[in-house]
Parts: structure tokens; C-alpha cells; sequence
């Protein structure tokens, strides 16, 4: 059966509401729960973390240089005898920063390419057409193009940081919708044939209602999927660049700069690589589970088994 099922149609237990019916079906996943967890632990930890730990990011003490694990360092010092738990907490920040933002771009312009390819059907085949050149495109290179095209003109033009940020963001949110428009795109075609949506355009709703009160409260579980796996894409992919060094400046710390700045110490501090992998590891590993559960949980055909 193609049909998506609507919220009206979704299995409820007598008395449940369909966010209540949800929880429930999320709760029993446990690999979601525990993901969910994890991902809000490190969230938490990140963002009320340099209000309570002592050192910071880029505070500098010569004298500490090199030092592994200890009670004072957790994570030990890097060569300038920076604090590496400090910059662990002030990577994460930016990490999860940029895969929130990223992922709300990407998730906004593939919503919108899918909703106006499903539902108008003149323009679907040139939206599609459209999404497929960006499928075919090499993702790394098209990336790196961009760092060198429009990384000196942004940094001039909002700071190294700021700067980075913005084509970060953008540059991975242009080139990571395409797989949400695919998805949003197909349960529109399916929508658009229901009932309710027929007896809509019978008694002359206009399409904007139309899409705003019936299709898009209906592709809702879809969007949340693609939103999860968004964020663990886009953390990936500014680590990635951040590793090549192509990220934000060197004394802006991310996980992929971390990564970066700890190869050339791997035979004599390992543990400066362990520290970063790890955090994008278990993440992205999180927010996978987080993104599993809430499949099954929005799915009408498993929830209520």
C-alpha cells in the first residue's frame, strides 16, 4: 500500500493523543532512547560547560605543554598548553552549531522543492532534473571549490569567524537537500490524492491552504527524520573540512580542527586523536539511534503493534 497514512488514520490507543501515541512507540526503541540521551548529555554539556569549567579554550600556559590525561587536565594540554577538554567543550559548540544550522537549511530547501514538485505538476520535472544535476555532483570537491572561491571575500567582509560560519553553513546546507526532496516529494504525490485534500480543492481552497494546512502537517514525520540525519551529515562534513584545514581559523577550535592539530603529535600523544574522534563518533552515532527511533515512532504501520 503507497498511501501515507494521515494522523486522523493513525492506530490510537483509546484515550491517547498522537504525540502521547508517539512517546510511547519512541520508548520502547531503546537504542533511541539511549541515543537521545547521549546526544542531549552532549549538548548540555557543551553549551553549560565553559560556564563552569575553570580553563579556557584558548588559554595559554607554556609551562603546561604536552601534559597527558591528569586530576588538573582531564584530557591533557596540546603544545601551546591549552586546556584540551576546554577546547573539546568549545568545538562542540561550534560542531553542533553548525550541523543545527546546516540541517535547517537543508531541511528548508528540500521541503520546498519537494512540496512544489509533488503538488504542481508542471514543475516537477525540471525541480527533479534540477535535483538530480546536484546528486551527480562530486560533493568534496564542490565543497573545496567553494572554501577557496568565497573564503577570503566573506572573512573581509564579516571576520574569520563570522565568515567561516556563514559559507560553512551554506555550503553544506546547498549540497546535502537533494535526498529530503526525494522523500518530501514522494509523499505529496501520495497526499495529493487523498480524500481530504480532493474535497479541499472541490470547495475552492486555495492551493497555499491547501499546502500549509493539509499537506505539510501530514509530510511532518518524514521531515523529522531527514532533520536527524541531517545533523549528523553536516557535523561530519565541516569536521571533515576543519581536518583538511579548510574550517574555521586555527584558533577557533572545532572537533575537526582538533583532529587536525593532533596528527602531528599521534606517535607521542595518541589520546589528542582519541579525544575529538570519539565526540564525532558517539554523536553522530546518537543522533542516528535518535533518528531510527523516530521512524518507527512516527510510522503509522509500526506504531500501535
Amino acid at each position: 500500500m503507497n498511501e501515507v497514512l494521515s494522523k486522523e488514520e493513525a492506530p490510537l490507543e483509546p484515550g491517547s493523543s498522537y504525540w502521547g501515541d508517539v512517546w510511547l512507540q519512541f520508548k520502547k526503541h531503546k537504542g533511541a532512547l539511549l541515543g537521545a540521551i547521549l546526544f542531549f548529555s552532549i549538548v548540555i554539556t557543551v553549551m553549560i560547560g565553559p560556564f563552569i569549567w575553570p580553563f579556557e579554550a584558548n588559554g595559554i600556559d607554556i609551562r603546561s605543554r604536552n601534559q597527558g590525561p591528569s586530576f588538573l587536565h582531564p584530557f591533557g594540554t596540546d603544545q601551546l598548553g591549552r586546556d584540551t577538554f576546554a577546547r573539546m567543550i568549545a568545538g562542540g559548540q561550534t560542531s553542533i552549531t553548525v550541523g543545527l544550522a546546516a540541517m535547517f537549511l537543508s531541511l528548508f530547501l528540500g521541503t520546498l522543492v519537494g512540496v512544489f514538485a509533488g503538488y504542481f505538476k508542471q514543475l516537477d520535472g525540471l525541480l527533479m532534473r534540477f535535483t538530480d544535476l546536484f546528486l551527480s555532483l562530486p560533493l568534496l570537491p564542490l565543497l573545496l571549490l567553494m572554501m577557496f572561491l568565497f573564503r577570503e571575500p566573506l572573512s573581509v567582509a564579516y571576520g574569520p569567524e563570522k565568515g567561516m560560519f556563514i559559507l560553512i553553513v551554506f555550503s553544506i546546507g546547498i549540497t546535502s537537500w537533494m535526498p529530503t526532496a526525494r522523500i518530501v516529494r514522494g509523499d505529496v504525490l501520495a497526499l495529493k490524492q487523498r480524500e481530504f485534500v480532493i474535497a479541499a480543492k472541490s470547495i475552492g481552497t486555495s492551493d497555499q491552504k491547501i499546502i500549509l494546512r493539509h499537506i505539510l502537517p501530514n509530510i511532518l514525520s518524514p521531515i523529522l527524520v531527514s532533520a536527524t540525519l541531517g545533523i549528523a551529515n553536516a557535523i561530519i562534513t565541516e569536521s571533515a573540512l576543519s581536518f583538511l584545514g579548510l574550517g574555521f581559523p586555527p584558533d577557533f577550535p572545532t572537533w575537526g580542527r582538533l583532529l587536525n592539530d593532533a596528527v602531528d603529535y599521534l606517535q607521542l600523544h595518541p589520546e589528542r586523536v582519541m579525544w575529538p574522534g570519539l565526540a564525532i563518533s558517539l554523536t553522530v552515532l546518537s543522533i542516528n539511534f535518535l533518528g531510527d527511533g523516530l521512524r518507527d515512532a512516527l510510522d503509522p504501520r509500526i506504531r500501535g503493534r
